[in-house]
């Protein structure tokens, strides 16, 4: 191996806002003796059980496009249909509803900056498909 991710980043117009929101979203964490507050152009979370880390970088100009890159979320308390519920509640908004009748299927979503991410079923959803 030639090198490991060690975090990634996602440009923003407010760092905080936004690590707030996800942080939420995620169960994350700010980084112990480091927390963010409003106005701090960088914001750094991280998961308390696997150290996988968002680092969120202020930058002067609003998201233009489609992202080329996004997350791939999973539930791990609820369904699919009720997190997107939960999302949808909690500020995000709803891009494309690739969900179809049998269960399968994702939903797109935007985060309160408009980055995209997809929710997926969870691994109950995809337990029950597979053990039928």
């Amino acid at each position: 191996m030639a090198f490991a991710i060690s975090h990634t980043s996602i440009d923003c117009i407010d760092a905080f806002a936004l690590s707030e929101w996800w942080k939420a979203q995620l169960g994350y964490e700010d980084a112990p003796g480091d927390p963010n507050e409003p106005g701090h152009e960088e914001c750094w979370i991280q998961s308390p059980e696997t150290g996988h880390a968002l680092l969120f970088l202020e930058v002067p100009e609003h998201k233009a496009i489609k992202n080329r890159l996004h997350f791939d979320v999973r539930p791990t308390d609820r369904e699919r249909d009720a997190e997107v519920t939960r999302l949808l509640g909690a500020g995000a908004s709803l891009v494309d509803d690739r969900r179809n009748p049998d269960g399968t299927g994702w939903a797109v979503l935007q985060d309160p900056e408009g980055n995209e991410f997809c929710v997926l079923r969870s691994p109950a959803e995809l337990e029950r498909v597979t053990n039928g």
